[in-house]
């Protein structure tokens, strides 16, 4: 018997990653803009939970590397933000996507025990994108996409959850969400008092963070672990 009603998970870093490698493409967006590189991926990683909420991924990169030219030791203006923004999404391909580990199975394994969601801190046309490259776009009872406009803010904020959970029809000590940010998906679980599975990519995410997870997995190819 399942342990839990329904199952939620992330998208990114957690059933699909990206099949190009992020420190190549933020190389290629300092080559295309024309200055020297100032920053990683992890340090693009470290600057999102500070970020304000955006309406459109162009804002969310636009105020991603604001943040990151103000974080960096450089003489670069933050003025030259909108130019990288716009180059990083240029060289970004959401079709170029391959399933996490496990994920495949973890996702069937799952909708054989329920209904299942997916949360993602994400806009729908990039992220329906994703979903159609791996042939899932309707695997989920629910699908909750970030859209402010709607009202729909993204992880941590509790809407998204509350969206997911009613659309399925579950209270939260029924269900589990599943997802690789400490920050985004773990501390939002928990304070809905959401079962949370994190998925340790072995980032030193838990620096400075406080948030524990209920399960923690290397993987989710040992996902059955959580839910049986």
């Amino acid at each position: 018997m399942a342990a839990y009603d329904a199952i939620c998970f992330d998208l990114d870093q957690t059933l699909c990653e990206p099949t190009r490698d992020a420190a190549t493409l933020l190389e290629s967006t300092f080559d295309r803009v024309g200055c020297e590189p100032f920053c990683t991926p992890a340090d693009l990683r470290a600057a999102v939970p500070s970020l304000p909420t955006a309406e459109t991924d162009r804002e969310f990169y636009e105020n991603l590397f604001t943040a990151v030219v103000d974080r960096a030791e450089t003489d670069l203006d933050t003025g030259i933000a909108p130019a990288l923004a716009a180059q990083y999404l240029e060289l970004q391909d959401p079709t170029a996507v391959r399933f996490r580990p496990g994920a495949k199975a973890a996702l069937e394994r799952a909708r054989d025990c329920g209904p299942v969601g997916l949360i993602t801190n994400g806009g729908r046309p990039t992220q329906t994108q994703k979903l159609e490259a791996l042939d899932i776009a309707d695997a989920f009872d629910v699908r909750v996409f970030t859209e402010p406009s709607a009202g729909i803010h993204p992880k941590p904020n509790a809407v998204p959850f509350e969206y997911a959970l009613g659309e399925l029809g579950v209270a939260p000590d029924a269900a589990i969400h599943v997802g690789d940010s400490l920050h985004a998906d773990i501390a939002g679980a928990n304070a809905m008092g959401i079962d949370s599975a994190w998925i340790d990519l072995g980032r030193d995410d838990r620096d400075g963070v406080e948030h524990e997870p209920t399960y923690e997995l290397s993987s989710l190819e040992a996902f059955d672990t959580i839910i049986y």
